[in-house]
């Protein structure tokens, strides 16, 4: 399965200079001339770093084996999302890796008895074989699921021992459950599989109103062909209201974003603001203005409100596509609340390595911004797995469905003023890579 950046805004690759050396180990310019990596990882990070004042005062960067370790060590207590990778570590996960897999992603379930599908894509074999949402994988290579996740716990056996080495070919038996107790059994084979973006689209009535449903999954190139598609289907149909399902989606190209928000709402939105980047005082030459924006020949649907699905999965831009509407038409969040990251990154290469730490936040035409503890829903509801996409027993799509017909939150929901903001969130160490098949 291809590797995916999802989390990241990828701007542009800038160096940061540097080669005299000197003995001054204090937080200070004379660190920005000596040649040391982690010297220049701390230089870089008091020029660019958006919370840079939060940076120690006096530090010797030669005390951490590694520019990893500065960065964790020095990062502020509110920063979830930097890191640092080697140019090879960048150049194998981004540019020259190939990935390989059977083309869905799973939860564990059923205490650690079974893998629970929470999609799949459409180019992968286990699509094909007729592997969908809310089936359970009960057994691989005949050996039960539950035996495998015990022997991954005890470090007895390894993904590779699971699913098979990450190579076009390779071929593995799975056995799994559908909803409705049935068992099927089939040979999956890895391949390289196109991850389409768009998971599901469809159109329900409700109460004499046409619903359009879609789940979309991560912010890519591919996105842009995909949504016109869903969006030309949608507005054929006359939609009335839209349910858009980001779930499991962890963000990525901003302009995608901008895309699908003004898809949604142009009459509301043409010429407004979508997104302020707003960088620290050192940078403020950088901060810049985005507009809503269509690009050529988009499709539209024009509608005063949209039902968004989150979890707290749903980060970066699709956190911003709830932000950047919320000024000029109604949206309905339902699900959990979402990831909290109203910030990117802008990467610098220094030397051998890449460092994505964060150096600008993002707010709305309203400069309303800091939902650093996620956006919170109006309608709170536990995400299940419960079968396919769009079934009546999915808690968070039938949540939306019940607003449609009733104006409000259902008995079953938490509505906002009783939900109270996450506490404080881990640290994530990778969160551009899509989990699949693990």
């Amino acid at each position: 399965m291809r590797v995916l950046l999802t989390s990241v805004l990828l701007l542009g690759l800038t160096a940061c200079g540097g080669s005299s050396s000197s003995n001054d180990d204090s937080a200070g310019t004379n660190l920005c001339q000596r040649s040391d990596i982690n010297s220049q990882v701390f230089c870089a990070l008091q020029q660019d770093y958006l919370w840079y004042r939060d940076l120690p005062t006096s530090i010797n960067p030669g005390s951490y084996n590694s520019p990893s370790a500065l960065l964790e060590a020095v990062a502020a207590p509110q920063d979830r999302y930097s890191f640092i990778l080697t140019r090879q570590e960048y150049e194998d996960r981004f540019i020259n890796a190939t990935f390989f897999g059977y083309g869905f992603s799973s939860r564990r379930a059923d205490n650690n008895s079974s893998l629970h599908i929470a999609y799949v894509y459409d180019d992968g074999s286990a699509a094909q074989n007729g592997l969908r949402r809310g089936d359970k994988i009960i057994e691989i290579e005949g050996v039960s699921v539950a035996e495998w996740l015990s022997r991954l716990d005890a470090g007895t056996a390894t993904n590779d021992d699971v699913y098979g080495p990450n190579e076009e070919g390779v071929m593995r038996n799975f056995v799994w459950r559908k909803p409705d107790g049935t068992e099927l059994s089939a040979d999956f084979v890895k391949s390289e599989v196109t991850t389409n973006t768009v998971l599901h689209r469809s159109v329900r009535n409700v109460d004499g109103k046409l619903v359009g449903y879609l789940v979309f999954n991560t912010f890519i190139e591919l996105s842009e062909s995909e949504l016109e598609t869903a969006f030309a289907d949608f507005a054929a149909q006359g939609v009335d209201e839209l349910v858009l399902d980001l779930r499991y989606n962890g963000g990525g190209l901003i302009r995608v974003a901008n895309q699908l928000a003004t898809q949604i709402a142009q009459n509301a939105v043409q010429n407004q603001v979508f997104v302020k980047y707003q960088y620290n005082d050192k940078n403020t030459a950088k901060n810049t203005t985005t507009r809503f924006a269509l690009g050529a020949g988009r499709s539209v649907l024009n509608l005063p409100r949209v039902f968004v699905l989150t979890t707290q999965a749903s980060c970066s831009s699709s956190e911003l596509v709830i932000n950047s509407l919320a000024p000029f038409v109604d949206v309905v969040q339902i699900g959990d609340t979402t990831c909290g990251k109203p910030v990117g990154q802008q990467p610098d290469i220094i030397g051998n390595y890449v460092l994505f730490a964060i150096n600008f936040q993002t707010v709305n035409a309203l400069d309303q911004g800091d939902y650093f503890d996620g956006l919170l829903p109006n309608c709170q509801v536990s995400d299940a797995i419960t079968g396919d996409w769009g079934v009546l027993t999915d808690p968070l799509y039938t949540e939306a469905i019940s607003y449609i017909s009733t104006g409000s939150c259902s008995n079953v929901a938490v509505s906002r003023a009783s939900i109270t903001p996450a506490q404080q969130k881990p640290r994530l160490a990778a969160p551009w890579v899509v989990n699949n098949e693990q």
